[in-house]
C-alpha cells in the first residue's frame, strides 16, 4: 500500500492527528506528517465545557514532522490529508501548502479535511461547486468560497474530496477515506 501526506503543525488537533496516523498505520498505509519544519509538534485538545459559548483548547499530545512542506512531493502520496485544529488558521496562508493541495486536486487524487482543515481547501480554491462539511464556524469560509455547507451530515463526499466535521465524525469521515482507499 501506498503512502498519505497529512498535513498538519502547531496547535493542530491532537486527537485527529494521532487517530489518523494509527488508523491509516493499522489498514497497511504509510502516513507522512508534513508541517512547516521537522520536529516535535505542540497539538492541542478541543472540546467542550458547560458555560463556555465556544470550544476551550488544552495541550494535547505531540506528534513528530516527519517532513517538511518543501519536502513533500504530491507523486510520492496517494492522497493528502488536512486535519483540523487551530493550524489551519496559519497554514491556510503559507503558499507551500496551498501549492500542495491543488496539487493532489490537479493530479486526480484524494483530498480530505477534517473539522478546520476545510479552510486550507477553501484557501486553495479547491471546493467551489462542491458540498462539503466541516465544524460549524467554518461555514462562512465554506459558502464565501462557493462551496454548499452540509450541517446534517458527519462526513461527506464529493468527487474526490471527502470532508468531516469534527474528531466526534472519525467513525463516518474514515469509513469514507477507506472507500476512497478501497477504489469503490
Amino acid at each position: 500500500m501506498g503512502s498519505i501526506l497529512v498535513i498538519t503543525g502547531d496547535a493542530g488537533e491532537s486527537f485527529e492527528c494521532l487517530y489518523a496516523r494509527q488508523r491509516l498505520l493499522e489498514a497497511g498505509w504509510v502516513p507522512r506528517i508534513a508541517a512547516p519544519s521537522r520536529r516535535r509538534l505542540h497539538l492541542v485538545i478541543h472540546d467542550f465545557e458547560p458555560g463556555w459559548d465556544t470550544y476551550v483548547e488544552r495541550p494535547g499530545y505531540g506528534a513528530d514532522a516527519d517532513l517538511t512542506f518543501d519536502e513533500a512531493r504530491p507523486d510520492e502520496y496517494e492522497a493528502i490529508l488536512l486535519l483540523g485544529g487551530r493550524a489551519p488558521e496559519y497554514l491556510r496562508h503559507d503558499p507551500r501548502v496551498l501549492e500542495l493541495v491543488r496539487a493532489f486536486d490537479a493530479a486526480g487524487k484524494w483530498v480530505w479535511a477534517i473539522c478546520h482543515g476545510v479552510q486550507i481547501l477553501a484557501a486553495a480554491g479547491v471546493i467551489a461547486g462542491k458540498r462539503v462539511t466541516a465544524y460549524e464556524h467554518c461555514r462562512w469560509e465554506i459558502e464565501a468560497s462557493g462551496a454548499t455547507y452540509l450541517s446534517s451530515d458527519e462526513a461527506v463526499r464529493d468527487g474526490r474530496i471527502v470532508t468531516g466535521q469534527t474528531w466526534q465524525s472519525h467513525p463516518e469521515f474514515y469509513r469514507l477515506v477507506f472507500a476512497c482507499l478501497a477504489g469503490t
